[in-house]
């Protein structure tokens, strides 16, 4: 490659950070500033700086490997260990069904790649049990989303309105370490008068920038939604006309919201009743203010209606449809937007579709050239397909996930992979589950390949190859169409990224996540496009894209928001004398998800080698605990054994680990993957456990 600076985006988190890439003379490949990029101005975190890193490890996968009768993985020829998946798929399929084959996605593959792969599960395999790893990430908020608002989008704004509203309340994220970027704006809201709330039950490094730090007990968020909820009636502070025009269900949203008094609130939450009356005065005095959530309510099995609680504080207050104000979500993985509107969820087909839609199946099968009645129906979600693997789904194609460390349960998850009949997993590095599959297959990664990605704003921007891969390495789109013709369908999944995400326009085109207007040109001159971004009719300029939704009317049918009438109800699993702590988990600043990438960048090791227990110093002296004690978590799933970390940012009845190692110290083990009964959301932040010294 030419040894010029390419404009291109970070690959880890759903800020999608602009960044110049240069390769070296040495081949290595060095990351410059890219200041026209409006959401991180040229700033970048650890991971982003250090992001190149991978491209070049020793760790890279740069040949297929291929399961020997001996039982080791051996390097194979890409021919043959692509026969060897289509056959062991075709042989599943003929002797058992379509849907005893599997496929799994991830939120870190671009628009692209999640479309072709869903198109390839119902197209060539012909299979419902398709679902991918950001069901764990903010399908709650989607799906709270989407009934009071009638769509979904992250956020329904651009970030640079948060340093211009009155007030923000960040409810369980921690942005200072999970997208550092970002806590410019909360910054900045604070520096211009506004004011900001954080909800967690840690006292991270964001809830330090806080002007009021609310530390509910975990799985507790709805009540407290409730509470202020509550507050806001009995102290005259509803918006009784915005109610009136733009919304609809409240009289049953109030009815529920006054069943929770505030010392009710405060025995559930641990949160004083001055601090809730303070945080609505907060919130309430500004003309506006918003409420971002982020995985803390949202990875619970009530996460939906946690959700929605929050969504009835903005529109109680009219605070959702009007500028400088609203509800949003703070995806986390890179294009945890963009991967769930193109057809790898479960239930749904390109442009955010519904699957059970005859119109949408019409319109897409009508691109697809197939018949809608040959589509299959809803599948699976993610965790339930994970659970379903070796006895209903018996052979599974993976791609852009490491379940055996982000999974919830995930000894049980690691388990069902070994049971499976045939494991194809593609990926950059012999990833946790990467080693227990059959065939691995070697593929590109960010910086190698051109493809689209959605941030956390519904910005649509173009990810550009900077680098040519190593020798041995392809493509996952090659992937699927070598696939696909082995399979018998020699035509509909091109290699070339542009010509994909043409027929992408195509299928997502009068869809609620509609692509149609947005093409490489543009994304390459415009720094990105604000989706719904529909074509223009002829002779019309093109639609710029929509930055700001709701302004005028929400995406329902009487353009009316919808109340939600919830109720607060206990976590799934509640302490007992048995499994007396709570137990929540979450990310740290020098890692990224099951740091299958980032565990192999030296500096970030460095700085996070390993995983430990956070717990506070009652409870460390009532176990009789150090600071750098091995500690044991156990919970009714499994034994986590890390070093104890000892801090008063805690919670006395609660302890926290972080989930991005394997091994020994794997948190996931002890998660609970009861299920949101909507959003089909494992209850990742909240569990029994019981925690001793490991002598």
């Amino acid at each position: 490659m030419p040894n010029t600076a390419t404009p291109t985006h970070c690959p880890y988190c759903a800020l999608q950070c602009g960044m110049n890439l240069t390769p070296a003379a040495d081949g290595t490949v060095e990351v410059g500033e890219r200041a026209d990029f409006p959401v991180n101005r040229g700033a970048l975190c650890g991971k982003g700086r250090t992001a190149p890193a991978v491209l070049a490890s020793a760790a890279r996968l740069t040949s297929p490997l291929v399961r020997s009768d001996g039982g080791e993985l051996v390097p194979a020829g890409w021919d043959e260990a692509l026969d060897r998946i289509a056959g062991s798929l075709a042989r599943t399929r003929a002797e058992r069904g379509a849907d005893a084959v599997g496929v799994f996605g991830g939120g870190g593959l671009t628009n692209e790649k999640a479309y072709a792969l869903g198109k390839f599960a119902r197209v060539v395999l012909g299979t419902s049990q398709i679902d991918y790893n950001g069901r764990f990430c903010m399908s709650s908020a989607a799906a709270a989303g989407t009934k009071a608002f009638g769509l979904d989008r992250g956020l329904p704004f651009p970030l640079e309105d948060i340093p211009k509203t009155g007030c923000v309340i960040l409810v369980g994220s921690n942005p200072a370490e999970t997208m550092p970027p970002s806590l410019r704006y909360f910054t900045e809201l604070r520096e211009n008068g506004g004011t900001l709330i954080v909800v967690d039950p840690r006292r991270t490094r964001t809830a330090e920038q806080a002007d009021l730090h609310l530390a509910p007990r975990p799985g507790t968020d709805l009540a407290l939604a409730l509470g202020m909820l509550h507050l806001v009636v009995a102290e005259g502070r509803v918006d009784e006309r915005y109610v009136e025009e733009r919304t609809a269900g409240w009289e049953e949203a109030r009815a529920a919201a006054m069943a929770h008094w505030p010392e009710y609130v405060e025995r559930i939450t641990g949160v004083s009743v001055p601090e809730l009356r303070e945080a609505v005065r907060l919130f309430c005095a500004p003309e506006a203010a918003m409420v971002l959530t982020a995985r803390g309510p949202e990875q619970q099995a009530k996460g939906t209606d946690t959700v929605g609680a929050w969504i009835n504080l903005c529109l109680a207050t009219g605070r959702a449809g009007r500028p400088l104000s609203g509800y949003g979500c703070l995806t986390g993985q890179g294009n945890g937007q963009g991967g769930r509107e193109h057809g790898q969820k479960a239930d749904q087909l390109p442009g955010y579709r519904k699957l059970t839609d005859p119109a949408a199946r019409r319109h897409v099968a009508g691109v697809w050239g197939v018949d809608p009645d040959s589509l299959p129906g809803p599948g699976r979600s993610a965790y339930e397909l994970l659970d379903a693997l070796g006895t209903d789904v018996r052979a599974l194609l993976l791609m852009g996930s490491n379940p055996v460390v982000s999974a919830p349960r995930a000894a049980h998850v690691e388990e069902r992979l070994r049971s499976l009949d045939f494991l194809a997993v593609c990926d950059v590095v012999l990833s946790e589950t990467a080693a227990l599959a059959d065939v691995v297959l070697p593929v590109t990664q960010w910086a190698e390949e051109t493809g689209t990605t959605t941030n956390l704003e519904g910005r649509v921007l173009l990810r550009r190859r900077a680098v040519t891969p190593p020798d041995g390495v392809r493509g996952d789109l090659e992937v699927l169409h070598g696939l696909a013709d082995r399979l018998g369908v020699e035509k509909g999944f091109p290699t070339g990224p542009e010509e994909v995400f043409e027929e992408l326009r195509r299928a997502s085109a009068g869809g609620p996540a509609d692509y149609s207007g947005i093409d490489y040109r543009r994304l390459g001159e415009e720094n990105g496009v604000f989706w719904p971004c529909p074509a223009p009719g002829e002779d019309a300029p093109p639609h710029p894209g929509t930055p700001r939704l709701f302004l005028d009317r929400f995406a329902t049918g009487d353009g009316r928001a919808r109340f939600a009438a919830v109720a607060h109800r206990p976590s799934a699993e509640e302490p007992d004398a048995a499994y007396p702590v709570l137990l929540t988990t979450g990310r740290v600043l020098a890692q990224y998800q099951s740091g299958a990438q980032t565990r192999r960048v030296a500096e970030l090791n460095a700085a996070a080698p390993g995983p430990f227990v956070e717990l506070h110093p009652r409870l460390a002296a009532r176990l009789g605990a150090a600071e750098g004690d091995p500690l044991a978590v156990v919970s009714r799933r499994g034994r986590a054994v890390a070093p104890a970390r000892i801090t008063t940012g805690i919670r006395p009845d609660t302890v926290f680990m972080p989930f991005h190692w394997p091994g020994e110290g794997r948190a996931n083990t002890l998660t609970n993957p009861a299920l949101d009964p909507t959003s089909r959301m494992p209850e990742f932040k909240v569990c029994a456990v019981r925690v001793e010294v490991a002598r």
